[in-house]
């Protein structure tokens, strides 16, 4: 564990010795604050945060592979892969490390949208049941897709590369659900297939999370996605350490 802590503080304390988190955050809070009010908000003469809700799995896309793609290919790039390879911690301490911490700092981005909900209460008696569990589907989607984009990046040292290569993965997983998307499968492909794609979607756990109902299935989709592409980020830097 101490390994694990040290790489999450390292990385941690990285976001903001430059100016790159701050602007981060800013462009992050402008958008999430700004595309909810545009469609309406006032006219619907209903508190909630249905139109945040809506939005943000579109915005975490890009977000959470633009936070992930410098994870690793920044290491690589620069040289400094070998260096924290060769400290006295494994390779999965590594990766849950940074990873933790690239969650931890986009938890923080989710959090200082506080004031929205703040605004919606202030208006109104929303329920604040289905606000948190809004909020914890958000993180739970964005741990998932920083999962995604972390795979990519140890996958590639070109950050550009694995930001284009997780933006498109973490789309297929969002719109894996989708009625249209759904509709075109089922004119060349088996039920049970289809089926089996819809079960991937992203934006239906999600959907029914920030519904205000909270179920085991939802929540261990979330899990298991993660561990997974974690997984698979940390057996393509052991192949990379063992080279």
């Amino acid at each position: 564990m101490n390994g694990f802590w040290t790489v999450c503080k390292r990385e941690l304390k990285g976001y903001f010795v430059t100016p790159v988190a701050y602007v981060f955050l800013v462009i992050f809070l402008s958008f999430a604050g700004y595309m909810p009010f545009r469609d309406k908000f006032f006219e619907f003469r209903q508190a909630d945060m249905r139109l945040f809700f809506s939005m943000i799995p579109l915005l975490l896309v890009l977000i959470a592979p633009c936070t992930a793609m410098r994870l690793w290919s920044e290491e690589r790039r620069s040289g400094s892969i070998e260096l924290l390879l060769t400290l006295p911690i494994t390779v999965r301490q590594a990766v849950l490390g940074k990873f933790v911490a690239a969650w931890l700092f986009l938890g923080l981005a989710l959090l200082l949208t506080i004031p929205m909900p703040l605004t919606v209460a202030y208006l109104g008696e929303p329920d604040i049941g289905q606000i948190v569990l809004g909020y914890l589907g958000a993180f739970l989607m964005a741990g998932s897709y920083l999962a995604v984009g972390s795979f990519f990046s140890a996958l590639s040292k070109n950050q550009v590369i694995s930001f284009i290569l997780a933006v498109v993965a973490c789309g297929i997983l969002l719109f894996a659900g989708m009625p249209t998307t759904l509709d075109y499968l089922s004119g060349f492909l088996p039920a049970t297939v289809v089926s089996a794609f819809e079960t991937l979607s992203i934006q239906n756990h999600f959907n029914t999370i920030q519904r205000g109902v909270l179920q085991f299935r939802d929540i261990s989709f979330f899990i298991i996605l993660m561990a997974g592409w974690i997984w698979g980020c940390t057996v393509v830097l052991d192949e990379r350490k063992a080279a």
